[in-house]
């Protein structure tokens, strides 16, 4: 609705319900074409720009390496934590955003990204 309609539907003794009509379609149109935009994405590849809740988790992105097949693999933070296993210190670091890799017996992993 243009400013110019509702000026005219009011001097052509328009009902109030006719102009409350109007508005309120307006506002939905907008809200349904919010709603189909996208909400944009960031990603973030230093492990110290990540909040701490979204290291481990689905959204995060982490290179392992086998040493003994030599394959590389891409696993998530929730993958990536289970490697840990009970390496507890190494957890600590990597919230904390002092350490990007780690390393197991047979394995080298590293945080690759985060896509939230």
């Amino acid at each position: 609705m243009k400013n110019n309609n509702a000026e005219e539907m009011l001097l052509n003794n328009a009902s109030l319900d006719e102009l409350i009509k109007m508005r309120i379609e307006k506002e939905f149109m907008e809200d349904l074409k919010k709603s189909k935009e996208k909400p944009e994405k960031h990603e973030y590849t230093n492990i110290k720009d990540v909040p701490k809740d979204k290291i481990f988790s689905k959204v995060s992105v982490f290179r392992c390496f086998n040493r003994n097949t030599k394959c590389e693999t891409f696993v998530n933070g929730i993958q990536a934590d289970a490697l840990i296993g009970i390496q507890d210190a190494v957890r600590k670091k990597m919230l904390a955003g002092e350490l990007s890799a780690f390393t197991t017996e047979d394995s080298y992993i590293k945080f690759e990204k985060a896509t939230f």
